[in-house]
């Protein structure tokens, strides 16, 4: 199907003004696709929005909201699981272009949720929050503690990220709700972080807490260790034992391009009849002397600091938000004499545990932030099979 018959497709579905907002254009850039050619990327993202709606179709048995949503990568977890986004919100902008072009509906989607008032959100039988790590004041709490004033968790958290989490949990109500954050959440300013943010979901806000620090190197080729908070309204015999685990640990190879002609070349990451990776992803003699001549210089003093070589059956280091500088994080080995490589963007969303049906509108190091900030999907999947049964039994 070409470009053109699927913005007719399209033109059925949704008003002119409606492809606008979705696609983050103007009503002029879509009239002006009806006479010449769709770009390649508004093509695909129209593709997606045209294709049989599973989530449409799909019996849809909870609602969420999605805070702090990033590219969807948790709400990508919770639909597969029947759940049904009735809130989204992320600031940022670029984040907000890619999330657009993968999920649909009209419900609201705001930007900043700390100036957004709480009433305003619709109801909700489990939130979802992918919150970043702020410093918590314990000065300001001993100090009111000390005047004999009510503090609780508005005043423990206030300024950070999460009181903005515990704020529309208090006043919501949700059956349950799922965390994420980093390893180090634990540890932050010797452990105090994380007794705020038990001790606020727990005897501030009185839900039942579940935690524990999974790494998604059984779920894909990664070291990538993150906490995961679930909680419920109601007492449940909720276990992490219940979750699964894949019986075979896969490898970088399941999610590196072939180069042998069995994927499509995509004309950006992948060109070429065997779909090989785009030259401008090995990196030059120059970059390869530095980066080798930077690790063994830290080697002499000791330290750790270098590149991180990787061979199709390695599992790699965790992927950062940082990969976009010179992705010597996680470096692509391909074979001696040859310089390696750094992954695709689309290679570090398979190593995210992104389909290769989602969309990637946005500049490689724009698409590098977006994945290195995101969940392990399919990790957030099997949370969410363990969480669901008891969210549903709940009134």
């Amino acid at each position: 199907m070409n470009s053109q018959n699927i913005l007719n497709i399209a033109f059925h579905r949704y008003s002119k003004s409606e492809l606008a907002k979705i696609l983050d254009v103007s009503p002029r850039t879509i009239s002006r696709w009806e006479s010449t050619k769709v770009p390649k990327m508004a093509t695909m993202a129209l593709a997606n929005i045209i294709q049989p709606e599973e989530s449409a179709t799909r019996t849809k048995t909870f609602s969420f909201i999605d805070l702090f949503a990033g590219i969807g990568g948790i709400r990508l977890a919770f639909e597969d699981c029947g759940g049904d986004c009735v809130f989204t919100s992320e600031i940022d902008n670029f984040c907000q272009k890619t999330y657009r072009a993968n999920f649909f509906g009209w419900h609201p989607f705001i930007g900043d949720i700390t100036t957004f008032d709480e009433n305003k959100i619709p109801d909700h039988d489990v939130l979802l929050a992918g919150f970043p790590c702020q410093p918590f004041s314990i000065a300001g709490v001993s100090k009111k503690n000390a005047l004999g004033l009510p503090h609780g968790f508005k005043c423990a958290t206030q300024g950070t990220l999460f009181f903005d989490v515990a704020r529309i949990i208090a006043h919501k109500k949700p059956k349950a709700f799922m965390l994420e954050n980093v390893k180090n959440l634990m540890s932050h300013d010797k452990g105090k972080t994380f007794q705020i943010i038990t001790k606020t979901l727990t005897e501030e806000l009185g839900y039942h807490i579940h935690y524990k620090i999974i790494d998604g190197k059984f779920f894909v080729p990664q070291h990538r260790e993150r906490i995961i908070i679930v909680g419920f309204r109601d007492s449940v015999d909720f276990s992490w034992d219940a979750l699964k685990f894949p019986q075979n640990h896969p490898k970088l190879k399941d999610i590196l391009h072939p180069e042998d002609g069995s994927e499509k070349a995509d004309g950006e990451y992948t060109v070429g009849e065997k779909a090989r990776v785009n030259q401008k992803y090995i990196l030059t003699d120059h970059l390869w002397a530095y980066l080798q001549a930077y690790a063994k210089k830290h080697k002499a003093a000791g330290n750790g600091f270098g590149f991180g070589l990787v061979t199709p059956d390695d599992t790699s280091r965790t992927l950062s938000a940082r990969y976009y500088k010179d992705g010597s994080e996680i470096l692509i080995s391909r074979g001696r004499q040859k310089n390696p490589r750094r992954l695709t963007p689309r290679e570090a969303a398979r190593l995210m545990g992104f389909p290769d049906s989602f969309v990637i509108p946005v500049s490689d190091t724009q698409a590098y932030k977006q994945f290195g900030n995101s969940v392990v999907v399919p990790v957030i999947r099997s949370v969410a099979e363990i969480m669901i049964p008891y969210v549903l039994r709940m009134d």
